[in-house]
């Protein structure tokens, strides 16, 4: 996935960096923490259980649910 590689080579980039640019680069992780808020409640919407959104994440499903469940249902 593309995505991925742009990441990795964001932080081989701000490994030789100032503080500005780490500071961007771990707020992109706050970023995909929404979106993948974002795809669960999606997911949800469309019937999709805990467990088959765990198994996805690669956690069981109780994990899954305490980890998502509140920001999901605001």
């Amino acid at each position: 996935m593309a995505v991925r590689r742009l990441i990795r080579r964001a932080g081989v980039r701000v490994a030789d960096s100032d503080e500005f640019e780490l500071a961007e680069l771990v707020a992109l992780r706050d970023e995909l923490e929404d979106a993948i808020v974002v795809a669960i409640r999606g997911q949800r919407s469309i019937g999709r259980s805990w467990a088959y959104i765990g198994s996805a994440l690669g956690m069981k499903r109780q994990s899954a649910q305490e980890r998502y469940g509140e920001r999901v249902a605001s």
